[in-house]
């Protein structure tokens, strides 16, 4: 397998990262081929679709072995489901999928076709293997079964952003931070109204507080 490009988004570390891909659609990031991959032909046509599919590297969760159950955040961390049964980033092989939309495609003329696409689910510099359209008709199944996923979130958290400490954060990226901070970036299974998490977004440190459904920035480094 050949690392073909890295895709940059606004999360230098894996903490506040969105569960799936597509929940935040305001999220911004781009994608840079390597050297190798850099030629304007083996893009060409992928303008005219709307999504594409990102196959690539859980490049922070390698591990030398690996468990036939996990933990999913989404049932408390306390009930054990089948690897092959979730999403969970620690597998045999460690690949991620994501479904994201293709904004539009820039030449550069250093680095050849860049895509901008939204809804990532991936922490910067995430290693790519392969980029596919989608394909509404084939890769859409409206009566498809989630089993114990088959429902989004039931709730959004209050944000509380200070002004003061929102006017630090580039206006860009303002909305797409609230939304982060507002499907609760914590683990599911922590509860600590007194606990002050930190979460890296762009060149930020978010810091912030959790009181039942209120969610309260207090610093912003």
């Amino acid at each position: 397998m050949k690392t073909i490009a890295r895709i940059h988004t606004d999360f230098p570390t894996k903490f506040g990262i969105p569960r799936q891909s597509g929940i935040i659609a305001s999220l911004q990031g781009k994608i840079i081929f390597e050297p190798e991959y850099r030629n304007p032909e083996a893009v060409r046509g992928l303008e005219a679709f709307s999504h594409i599919w990102l196959l690539w590297e859980f490049s922070k969760a390698v591990r030398d072995k690996w468990s036939p159950t996990v933990r999913p955040p989404r049932l408390g961390g306390n009930v054990r489901k089948g690897v092959f049964a979730t999403r969970s980033p620690f597998r045999p092989n460690p690949i991620g999928l994501s479904s994201v939309r293709l904004e539009h495609i820039e030449m550069d003329a250093k680095l050849g076709p860049v895509l901008y696409v939204s809804g990532a689910d991936m922490m910067d510099g995430t290693p790519i293997y392969d980029i596919k359209p989608y394909i509404g008709y084939t890769d859409s199944h409206p009566d498809a079964v989630s089993g114990f996923a088959s429902t989004p979130a039931e709730f959004l958290l209050e944000v509380d952003f200070p002004q003061n400490l929102l006017e630090k954060i580039h206006p860009e990226q303002r909305k797409s931070l609230i939304e982060v901070l507002a499907h609760d970036p914590r683990p599911q299974y922590q509860d600590d109204p007194e606990r002050v998490y930190g979460m890296a977004f762009g060149d930020h440190e978010v810091k912030f507080k959790v009181d039942g459904m209120l969610l309260t920035v207090v610093e912003v480094g």
